[in-house]
């Protein structure tokens, strides 16, 4: 609301700086830190000389940061001292380190790894950073003459010397990949292709499985030449939102007489990778 003349000081109770009694002076300087303060009115204060409580406006009275006493203080008076209230019926700003947890209404759990949010809520942070990064392959190779082959076998987890991993590993059964947490994912996927028989094509799917349904996230197909290997390689970026339903699995094919799927223990040929960039 609006006040006509000053408007009220609120917050922190003040006690003011000591101050020297001058022999026959009634009017003194009021400071805290140094710095001028004007009380709200004679009311606001609590004034004690000579270890008795004054009374306002009797005893004395304000204007803007000086005090005047009803009467000049001689040499002997003690001015005890000067405690400005501000405006007593506003809790105003708290003082310094006045302010526990307790007297907060936040919501949450509230322990070494949380921070208070700006909704008032306790929460873990973010994650920052890539969390997860994962390496698979097929460990050995996967005739096929079907236009479109599930990957359903001989998965393995990279291990050859000079291959890393981060975090949290995918698991896998019987293709279908399962994501160690939620978030947002980098998934490619590289298919290495042999062909022996005549000439024909190479293909390579990313399907999202959510319990039966099978959705193509992205494909690729390609031309192949006889007697050639060839290697398709595709990604795509993958929204887990529920470890259990949201999957991913990986398809070949050509449909050509001859054709092999290449895998190996020792090193990629046909492998997936799976790299966590960030929350959902």
């Amino acid at each position: 609301m609006a006040y006509i003349g000053k408007t009220p000081t609120v917050g922190n109770f003040q006690v003011c700086d000591a101050i020297s009694v001058v022999n026959n002076q009634a009017a003194y300087t009021m400071q805290v830190g140094s710095v001028n303060v004007s009380p709200e009115s004679a009311n606001h204060m609590i004034v004690s000389l000579n270890g008795v409580i004054q009374k306002p406006t009797d005893a004395f009275t304000v204007s803007g940061s000086t005090i005047t006493f009803a009467s000049n203080l001689v040499t002997g008076d003690v001015i005890n001292f000067i405690q400005i209230l501000g405006n007593v019926l506003d809790l105003g700003v708290p003082s310094d380190s006045t302010v526990s947890i307790a007297k907060l209404t936040a919501t949450g759990t509230k322990n070494s790894t949380t921070f208070l949010r700006g909704d008032n809520t306790f929460n873990a942070p973010p994650n920052t950073g890539i969390t997860v990064a994962d390496n698979w392959r097929l460990n050995a190779d996967d005739a096929t003459d079907a236009a479109e082959t599930d990957l359903d076998t001989g998965w393995e987890r990279v291990d050859t010397t000079g291959q890393g991993t981060l975090g949290s590993a995918m698991t896998q059964s019987s293709g279908v990949f399962t994501f160690p947490s939620t978030g947002i994912y980098l998934v490619q996927f590289q298919i290495y292709y042999i062909m022996s028989g005549g000439n024909g094509y190479g293909r390579a799917w990313i399907k999202h499985k959510n319990s039966s349904t099978y959705t193509t996230l992205v494909s690729l197909q390609n031309y192949q030449i006889q007697n050639e290997s060839m290697a398709l390689c595709v990604s795509t970026l993958f929204d887990c939102q529920n470890t259990t339903n949201d999957t991913v699995v990986f398809y070949g094919g050509s449909g050509t007489n001859g054709q092999v799927i290449a895998g190996s223990t020792s090193e990629s040929r046909t492998a997936a990778t799976f790299i966590r960039l960030g929350d959902t």
